[in-house]
């Protein structure tokens, strides 16, 4: 039987997986947080780490969220800035996209549909304009 009620600490569960805690990838499968509808990620990251290559989901959108800090998302034909809390940007599949973080943040992403593979490294900013042509 499914447990009707889960707590827990988002930045603890999602160490092992980039801050990812809800999503196909949690076992057991009859675990609530377990799901292949959306997928949850408490990202903690300090002032100057990001991720410089970029990456797209073929069938995901995804929805970032500031919590604290300043936190740059890099898409190709532009840059969005996080600055207040509340402050969001979201993007749909097959948009490619890299990250900065300016300040200490915190930034809450959902991503939907939690599927496996659906994450595709582009090695290279002329690979991501091909792509998105």
């Amino acid at each position: 039987m499914q447990a009707k009620i889960v707590f827990g600490n988002a930045d603890i569960e999602g160490a092992s997986r980039w801050g990812w805690f809800i999503g196909h990838f949690v076992t057991p499968t009859d675990d609530p947080r377990s799901t292949s509808d959306l997928e949850v990620k408490w990202g903690v990251h300090p002032a100057g780490e990001g991720r410089s290559q970029w990456g797209m989901n073929a069938q995901a959108t995804t929805l970032s969220i500031l919590i604290k800090g300043r936190f740059r998302v890099q898409f190709p034909d532009r840059e969005v800035v996080l600055s207040r809390e509340g402050d969001y940007v979201l993007w749909s599949p097959g948009v490619s996209h890299c990250w900065l973080a300016e300040e200490d943040s915190t930034i809450l992403s959902v991503r939907w549909p939690s599927q496996p593979g659906d994450t595709v490294a582009m090695s290279t900013q002329s690979q991501v304009n091909e792509e998105n042509l």
